[in-house]
């Protein structure tokens, strides 16, 4: 930047003069994508919103997000009521939560309105950063927050199914019977307690908590 020598020997800006070592002291810097000294491109991409320089990511601003976001933008859509831009495969086929994006992340505790990370939805509504979910599944199955089932199970069940068919009880706990709350559809039932895992009689789930103490059924005592 070009500067003047001052009576007391000190150097100073040329007044009105921008120059083009852009962030010196005194220089009259103006946000904008480009140096209107020396054209320099300060970054791909520019929002002139939230004054953001960076490379270009296929970057766009949400209006409803308040800030920028990783695109490219016809490849996701943002959701009222969660808040936030999701995936388009998503639209019309997420449970929503209203203002679930101002939560943070129950894994990292990090913030997920604001985080450059993918916010992965769980079948429950709740928001996790992708990277979170992938290490959580090294370590179950289950939501940190209200232990519903994270991901389809089907296959698993019937497969526990099978176990259970080919582990009998000893004979004095096969007429024992116990309640369960099912953590996938909220249901209570009665069943018969197994080692391996209790199934829920209404959606066929073993995402199950025993909700009471074990009893032998009265014919059989």
């Amino acid at each position: 930047m070009a500067a003047l020598v001052r009576e007391d020997g000190a150097r100073g800006p040329e007044p009105g003069r921008r120059g083009c070592e852009h962030y010196d002291r005194g220089c009259l810097l103006k946000a904008q994508q480009t140096c209107e000294e020396c054209s320099t491109l300060f970054g791909e991409y520019y929002c002139s919103i939230c004054h953001l320089f960076d490379k270009d990511k296929k970057q766009y601003h949400c209006e409803n997000c308040g800030i920028c976001r990783i695109g490219p933008k016809e490849d996701f859509f943002h959701c009222l009521k969660c808040n936030l831009c999701l995936a388009m495969n998503l639209q019309g086929k997420h449970k929503c939560i209203e203002n679930v994006s101002r939560q943070n992340c129950p894994i990292c505790l990090e913030d997920i309105h604001t985080s450059r990370v993918v916010a992965h939805v769980l079948p429950c509504g709740h928001l996790l950063h992708r990277t979170c979910y992938e290490e959580m599944l090294k370590e179950g199955y289950r939501c940190p927050l209200c232990m519903h089932s994270a991901l389809d199970m089907t296959r698993y069940w019937r497969q526990l199914d099978d176990e259970v068919a080919q582990t009998p009880m000893p004979s004095e706990y096969q007429n024992m019977t116990v309640d369960i709350l099912c953590n996938d559809c909220n249901g209570r039932s009665t069943v018969q307690f197994h080692i391996l895992g209790m199934k829920c009689n209404i959606c066929e789930s073993y995402n199950t908590a025993q909700a009471g103490g074990c009893r032998i059924t009265l014919d059989q005592q």
